[in-house]
């Protein structure tokens, strides 16, 4: 059942006549059948005329409401949507009183001059998005997949995008580079920077504290006694540490982490050099035990041609001829429902996701900041016990920051080129 709210406005248009009210004088009060439907506006950086390609530049209907049910989340609209690297568009999210009303203009053929303005009000809108408010708002750099030969454009897309699996002869066809980034900004909005050395805080609490007496913001860090090398350095380690043998030698109680061991220890002697990822594709064992089992036979490269792989301990790839060929090949495939290879098909998980970084098609709200407990050096005075004198403690809040960002105003908006959609 719906339920109606009545309101009165006033209008002084002689030729209006208000729908579902009968005798109203014309430039009186008028009274107004007003509908409880709530809407959701988008104001549209475009000049439209279709609104079934509008729909499609904002990911259907179905994605547009999937964005309403996050208030956190920005509305996404793309230009070119069947092309995987466009990049988005964004809208804030804002919130509205306003009213959705239809208005019908009616002319009779014989009088011309006897015209009639039917006017109805919809709903009300509590929620519009803007592509473009108070600050302007910009779309990424565009990147198109083309490869320019011979004076013409040719299409790349079915060459680099990932359709389904492929054997090796797909990866093996000549194809020109094309590489770009998620995105090539984080930021949407124009931003005046001002080249100013960056501001230096000073602490609080100078002073030497007691280690001890501090309260930890975080858990402390638990080694498993890797050995890590960078490809600058001079010398690679030739054993590994005592700590390391210890810590496998108090987990190592099974039959079956003791034949994980001699498994891995005869890898590392036909192969110098193993990825994480093939050693568990070779050793059962868990992801647990196999971090304090790998420093006992390798050391981890951090840098280089065979950076994040695991070389065996006295072994220096960089004086082996025949390490070249297992130097690390780092390449990404794209993973999107609508385009190409999705999450579940990739049969090795990603190491690194693009949605870990700060995109900006969300918006990050204020929360509530912890509070950090900090020790303070024991007021000098004797002390009658063995035990140091207590530690007063001081409690330190980080502070908000509110930004208003006020209305536009109309008469000083300036007219803006859009395109058509």
């Amino acid at each position: 059942m719906e339920v109606t709210k009545t309101m009165k406005l006033g209008f002084s248009l002689k030729e209006l006549s208000l729908s579902r009210c009968t005798g109203d004088v014309p430039g009186g009060s008028s009274t107004v059948e007003l509908r409880d439907s709530r809407l959701v506006c988008v104001e549209y950086p475009a000049v439209i005329k279709s609104v079934d390609k509008v729909l499609e530049t904002l990911g259907g209907e179905q994605t547009v409401s999937k964005t309403f049910a996050h208030p956190n989340r920005r509305l996404e609209l793309h230009f070119r949507p069947q092309d995987p690297f466009c990049h988005s568009l964004y809208g804030n999210r804002f919130s509205s009183s306003n009213l959705l009303l239809r208005v019908r203009r009616r002319v009779r053929k014989t009088d011309p001059k006897d015209v009639k303005i039917r006017m109805d009000v919809l709903g009300v809108i509590g929620t519009t998005y803007k592509f473009q408010g108070y600050i302007k708002r910009l779309a990424d750099f565009q990147c198109l997949a083309v490869h320019s030969e011979k004076g013409e454009n040719t299409s790349l897309y079915d060459k680099i995008i990932l359709q389904k699996p492929e054997n090796q002869e797909f990866f093996e066809q000549p194809v020109p580079s094309f590489l770009p980034p998620a995105i090539f900004s984080r930021l949407d909005s124009p931003v005046d920077y001002f080249y100013r050395p960056d501001v230096q805080h000073q602490s609080v609490t100078p002073g030497q504290v007691n280690k001890k007496n501090v309260i930890g913001l975080t858990r402390a860090r638990r080694p498993n006694n890797a050995i890590f090398v960078s490809f600058s350095d001079p010398t690679v380690p030739s054993e590994c540490l005592e700590a390391a043998k210890q810590n496998w030698a108090r987990i190592c109680l099974k039959d079956a982490d003791k034949e994980a061991e001699e498994k891995l220890k005869e890898m590392f002697e036909r192969r110098p050099i193993w990825s994480r990822n093939a050693v568990k594709a070779n050793v059962n064992l868990h992801p647990d035990k196999m971090k304090l089992l790998l420093p006992v036979f390798a050391y981890y490269m951090v840098t280089g041609p065979w950076r994040s792989l695991w070389v065996r301990l006295g072994y220096d790839p960089r004086q082996a001829a025949d390490s070249k060929k297992y130097q690390m090949l780092d390449f990404r495939i794209r993973c999107s429902g609508k385009h190409g290879y999705s999450l579940s098909d990739m049969p090795v998980k990603a190491k690194r996701s693009a949605l870990n970084y700060s995109l900006p098609n969300t918006l990050n709200k204020a929360v509530p900041q912890p509070a950090s407990v900090m020790g303070l050096p024991a007021q000098e005075g004797p002390s009658t016990s063995r035990e140091p004198a207590p530690v007063t403690h001081q409690l330190k809040v980080s502070g908000g920051i509110i930004l208003h960002f006020p209305r536009r105003n109309a008469a000083s908006s300036q007219a803006d080129v859009l395109p058509a959609v």
